[in-house]
């Protein structure tokens, strides 16, 4: 069997944004991925269909596989003619164990090549507003390791060149050694009052920094419960933090919030004022498992006077099958188009076609007021390619009118949940601050997949959701709903959480 090829692969430092092109299609076209505890969880959602995901986590001393566990998975897997991403957090050549699972890798004979990260060593000063370098205060930074066991004999780590020999040191891992660290420096001759950053958890919601000086910035980390994974910046550049400090002052920083389908433009917004988006699509659209529903009324698609999407999937998948049963546009001619929402009639246009209606309100409720207002019901018949599973609200009072439908199956709307643990785990430490549903099948599809009470894990979390419908299918489970905008887009709810946002932090 031909031999794999390992790439050993630098996810960044958490920011998800900080994540290089070239890694980003390496996780896409990977068969297995083994991955590190410190990578943003959110990368993996880029995992193409079917690979394998291999958890080799190392945090605060405690290991589920230790190193040469994860360099024989290594071997093995390319041995069995795999392409694996090896994601580390950061750079995997700086402290990052990456040169010890090259070497291995070559003493079998095993291709690799090595993506490079952003390393936290720089990324993470930089989200707290302190510059490593700087023409007036620093022209030179080292990096070490700041969890050489502080016991042992013969340290490779020079303290006197540190404290005399450079202008901005960055310490990694080195929480639980900071006593020991800044003790040094100053044995060594770095004065007392250097001022001293310690920084958790940086670039993601969670980031907290803490300032002093050299003498008493492990008692001021230890007295705000520091604890892994944090970086010690040293240097007078630490001073610059007052001017310089643009993560931790925007809006929205510190809120993750949940989104239950795949991301999209509309959620930039958040972003955009600090949010951190943790997508997690609780379902997928996939074909039905028969078209003849479909095919039977493409076959008389003429005789319809209107055809109604409901979704840019239901345009999709109906136009697609269209073509396939060896029909085009120019069968439509004639029949009004009616489209459910902006990004459906968005859909609608992008295949040449005009849409001749579009209810003020985007549910079923609202196509009824559309038609009754018209020229009515009665007699008029309509087409409606819609989910497997859809409310009946409209066919029920198009048929009690006097109308004619057919709702063929067009897609399904799947159950899909990966990686549910992460998830829960999330919410059970309160990192998610806003949960938001897109329908009431991206809510029903998370209730059947966790372990635990979902109303209980969403205690405390601030719900969104983009209509009525979806509203009462969450509050029939005692959940309460905090936003809901008067249009039932993805636009308008998060326009509406920014403003519920920025109005409680006031």
């Amino acid at each position: 069997m031909k031999k794999g090829k390992v790439y050993l692969t630098g996810a960044g430092p958490g920011d998800i944004g900080l994540l290089t092109v070239k890694a980003l299609k390496c996780l896409k076209n990977a068969d297995v991925i083994v991955y590190d505890f410190h990578i943003n969880a959110q990368i993996l959602n880029y995992a193409k269909e079917g690979a394998e995901l291999v958890y080799a986590g190392k945090r605060g001393g405690h290991h589920d596989m230790n190193q040469d566990a994860i360099n024989a998975v290594l071997v093995q897997l390319a041995l069995a003619g795999k392409s694996v991403c090896r994601l580390k957090g950061g750079d995997p050549f700086v402290f990052g164990r990456g040169g010890e699972e090259a070497e291995v890798l070559a003493s079998h004979g095993i291709e690799f090549e090595i993506i490079p990260g952003v390393s936290s060593a720089i990324s993470v000063p930089a989200y707290a507003g302190i510059p490593i370098t700087h023409r007036k205060h620093s022209s030179s930074f080292a990096v070490i390791t700041g969890n050489e066991d502080e016991t042992k004999t013969g340290s490779r780590i020079n303290w006197q060149a540190l404290a005399g020999g450079f202008d901005t040191l960055v310490f990694l891992m080195g929480v639980k050694n900071l006593s020991f660290i800044t003790q040094k420096l100053i044995e060594h001759g770095k004065s007392a009052d250097t001022p001293a950053a310690v920084i958790r958890w940086g670039t993601r919601p969670e980031q907290t920094t803490i300032t002093g000086v050299l003498q008493n910035i492990a008692s001021l980390s230890q007295a705000e419960h520091i604890r892994p994974p944090a970086i010690m910046v040293v240097g007078s550049t630490v001073l610059l933090r007052d001017t310089l400090n643009w993560f931790e002052i925007r809006p929205l920083f510190g809120e993750r919030i949940l989104i239950t389908r795949p991301y999209s433009a509309e959620y930039e917004p958040l972003e955009s004022l600090g949010a951190e988006i943790f997508e997690f699509p609780t379902i997928k659209i996939v074909p039905p498992k028969s078209f003849d529903e479909l095919d039977a009324a493409i076959d008389n698609v003429e005789s319809y006077d209107w055809l109604i999407f409901t979704s840019a999937s239901g345009i999709d998948y109906f136009i697609k099958r269209l073509l396939e049963k060896s029909h085009d546009i120019r069968d439509l001619k004639g029949i009004g188009i009616c489209a459910i929402g902006i990004k459906t009639k968005e859909a609608v246009e992008k295949y040449g076609m005009r849409v001749d209606e579009m209810p003020d309100e985007f549910n079923a409720e609202g196509l009824i007021k559309l038609f009754e207002s018209k020229n009515g019901i009665e007699g008029k018949r309509f087409l409606l390619p819609r989910a497997e599973k859809a409310r009946e609200v409209f066919p029920e009072r198009v048929r009690a009118l006097g109308g004619y439908i057919d709702t063929p199956v067009t897609y399904w709307a799947i159950n899909q949940i990966p990686h549910i643990k992460r998830l829960e785990r999330f919410l059970r430490e309160r990192r998610i601050t806003t949960a938001t549903f897109t329908s009431a099948a991206t809510f029903t599809n998370l209730l059947d997949s966790v372990s635990s009470s979902l109303t209980e894990l969403l205690s405390g979390v601030t719900i969104a959701v983009i209509g009525p419908v979806t509203k009462k299918a969450i509050e029939k489970h005692g959940l309460k709903v905090d936003i809901m905008p008067e249009r039932a887009t993805i636009a308008d709810m998060v326009s509406a959480i920014i403003e519920n946002k920025l109005t409680t932090a006031q």
